[in-house]
């Protein structure tokens, strides 16, 4: 092959590597970015979470509440279990609960305040199969005794369910996203405040639901995924450097 023919040839691949690489190097700044707001997030959630409970944001103030700002502050209210049916959430672990890092349901349910509004509570963990309403049901109607309950809890907000996220189940009451509005609007329990509350305490006489205080420790691999796409980066252009030496030398 003439040299004029070779020219091109190695244009074409240098230009290639340089937007491989590029795009590599594009990776590597973008997990820099996610680590430093995923350092960012970790402080402001140990901080919300060591932070003595306040008192329930009043209904007037909730259209102003946001997950950045919001989520995980601690709270302290009275509510009655309202006498209506219960849903289970599914879980294959929690990032924020150390006791409940196997599968197991939450049991979401609706909660009375003094003034009438609603607010969904995740009163704690189940460890049982999809399958079994048995241990939850049973459990549930120990709570609902139509006397207020002071409760302790996090503000939580719904979640979107994802592309591969299974589709509920109504006649079990089973979920697989906490998505307390949608449950809410399935299950009958009227308006509900946009927020949910994970509880803290108090701890049902046997355990069931467990609630229980929340705990960061999200993983922090952003780093070491920004090293390896450096590395690709580099090692892209110490290949193509090789090659292209090779086809002038050859």
């Amino acid at each position: 092959m003439t040299k004029t023919a070779r020219k091109p040839r190695v244009a074409g691949f240098a230009l290639f590597t340089l937007l491989l690489t590029a795009v590599f190097v594009a990776l590597g700044v973008w997990q820099l970015q996610r680590r430093t707001a995923k350092h960012e997030l970790i402080a402001a959630l140990t901080e919300r979470l060591a932070a003595a409970p306040v008192a329930m944001p009043p209904p007037a103030q909730w259209a102003a509440l946001n997950p950045a700002r919001d989520e995980f502050r601690r709270v302290s209210f009275t509510a009655t279990y309202a006498p209506l049916p219960d849903a289970m959430v599914y879980s294959s672990g929690s990032a924020v609960r150390k006791d409940a890092s196997g599968p197991g349901t939450w049991a979401f349910l609706p909660v009375r305040l003094p003034g009438g509004e609603t607010v969904v509570i995740d009163a704690g963990f189940v460890e049982n199969t999809m399958q079994d309403r048995s241990v939850e049901d049973r459990a549930v109607r120990k709570l609902v005794t139509g006397q207020p309950v002071a409760l302790t809890g996090y503000l939580r907000f719904p979640e979107a369910p994802g592309w591969l996220t299974p589709a509920e189940n109504r006649d079990k009451r089973l979920w697989f996203v906490r998505d307390h509005l949608g449950i809410a609007s399935a299950l009958g329990w009227g308006a509900v405040a946009p927020f949910y509350v994970d509880l803290e305490q108090p701890v049902p006489e046997y355990g069931i639901p467990r609630p229980g205080p929340l705990d960061v420790h999200l993983k922090d691999d952003h780093l070491q995924y920004a090293i390896t796409w450096f590395t690709l980066a580099g090692a892209l252009l110490i290949a193509f450097a090789v090659w292209a030496r090779g086809r002038q030398q050859g």
